[in-house]
């Protein structure tokens, strides 16, 4: 029998940083970031907000995912019907709300079981065609993460990545290419249950697991990356960051920030406070009430994301939640 694959599961609510982080470590030997992959089957058949890869092309006819989308269909069965079915499974038992029941009961009926086949089939069809040993899956979505330990094949790793509720808030304040806005109130109320659903999952898994403030990254992130490769058992010498720069190639990601697009030098931002200048007081107000008590325990401030002193990202991104 074949290593399993290991996956890199991050998790947490949109507009983390996901995406950025995915692609940095994307650019490690090794390792391929696959976006979005709860929609490869949704965004394939044009169901979702945006059809294209990250390598520009439509998912149908990337030469990864073109390969990919047919493992697991069941013969006979059209591109468009395994879709529905695959989408009606993940509604019906892997939301946010099923997280705690698939940490209690796993793939307890036919339609996890299934859904945990066809991961696992996935994951290790992209590993054979790339030639990865790590795959990392930002999906975000806690119900489907938290059935990875069923998936046969895998061996699996949490990131629960957070950021400032408000930063979240200023991020989805405006429409971007394909993804729509939000608002604050909103965004928040998504915010906190998401990352209660991660937060779940770290305790379950404490020994695979890691929590990170997506501040933590930017203060730090040569160190940070140098953490998650070890907790991956990954080797920190593939790190491609140098400074603040990192080198970005193309990338088959299936969906997430649109900034996944972006190639060649990119500079990683040491401040991430573009709320400050757009978001009313009324917005920090319920931003503030609907983040509490997690904020506060996020270390997230009134006045400010807490202070990151040096040194202390690499620690951050290596110590588990509990």
């Amino acid at each position: 029998m074949s290593a399993p694959v290991t996956v890199l599961s991050i998790t947490g609510w949109c507009r983390n940083g996901s995406t950025v982080i995915g692609n940095v470590l994307g650019e490690v030997p090794g390792v391929v970031h696959v976006g979005e992959l709860h929609f490869l089957w949704k965004n394939s058949t044009g169901r979702g907000v945006n059809d294209r890869c990250g390598c520009g092309v439509p998912l149908t006819g990337c030469p990864l995912w073109s390969a990919v989308l047919p493992v697991g269909r069941p013969a006979g069965v059209s591109a468009n019907a395994h879709a529905v079915e695959v989408i009606r499974r993940q509604r019906a038992q892997l939301r946010t709300r099923h997280t705690w029941r698939v940490l209690r009961r796993g793939a307890h009926d036919a339609d996890t079981r299934a859904h945990a086949a066809l991961l696992g089939a996935v994951y290790r069809e992209v590993a054979a065609r790339t030639g990865a040993r790590l795959v990392v899956d930002s999906t975000k979505i806690p119900g489907e993460s938290a059935l990875l330990p069923h998936v046969p094949g895998v061996e699996p790793y949490w990131l629960h990545l957070v950021r400032d509720p408000r930063a979240v808030a200023h991020s989805w304040r405006e429409p971007k290419d394909y993804v729509y806005a939000m608002s604050a109130t909103r965004s928040t109320a998504y915010w906190h249950g998401f990352n209660l659903a991660s937060a779940a999952i770290n305790r379950r898994h404490p020994r695979r697991s890691t929590f990170l403030r997506y501040e933590d990254f930017t203060a730090d992130p040569a160190g940070v990356v140098d953490a998650l490769l070890r907790l991956v058992g990954a080797d920190p010498a593939g790190n491609p960051v140098r400074g603040r720069t990192v080198e970005l190639r193309g990338n088959h990601t299936v969906t997430g920030n649109p900034d996944r697009f972006r190639t060649g030098p990119t500079l990683i931002r040491d401040r991430d406070d573009g709320w400050r200048r757009t978001l009313t007081g009324r917005q920090r107000a319920a931003v503030a009430v609907l983040a509490w008590p997690l904020s506060t325990r996020y270390g997230y401030r009134s006045g400010g994301p807490a202070v990151t002193r040096p040194g202390t990202a690499t620690a951050r991104a290596g110590e588990t939640e509990r």
